[in-house]
């Protein structure tokens, strides 16, 4: 497996939840983000092959916290710091965990990274 590089800067990055992405805690604590589904072909999906409209995404109990933890003040080095007291047993992979978790969100556009 290719080690990744974390840079400095990536860990005073604040990663803000983007505004199109509505999303609730659910009552057994499970956050779960709202996306709809728009555009022509979007349309066409759902009138034909009776695609949802809106996609309900459940996190799990981790992603929840990582999720939870997000208020726009907070960096990543904060949120690493808010994991591993949530999940001791996980301290030493805690950094590349959330850091790849915090990846994956950016790709999927579901977050997006400023700078401190």
């Amino acid at each position: 497996m290719k080690q990744q590089k974390i840079s400095q800067n990536y860990l005073d990055q604040i990663p803000i939840p983007q505004a199109d992405r509505p999303w609730h805690v659910r009552k057994d604590g499970i956050v779960e983000i709202n996306i709809e589904h728009k555009g022509f072909y979007n349309k066409i999906a759902q009138k034909f092959f009776h695609k949802p409209r809106i996609s309900h995404i459940a996190l799990d109990a981790y992603g929840s916290k990582v999720w939870q933890s997000m208020n726009d003040e907070r960096t990543v080095y904060d949120i690493v710091q808010i994991m591993q007291q949530h999940f001791p047993h996980e301290k030493d992979r805690m950094l590349d965990r959330v850091v790849t978790y915090m990846a994956t969100l950016e790709q999927n556009k579901f977050i997006q990274m400023c700078q401190k």
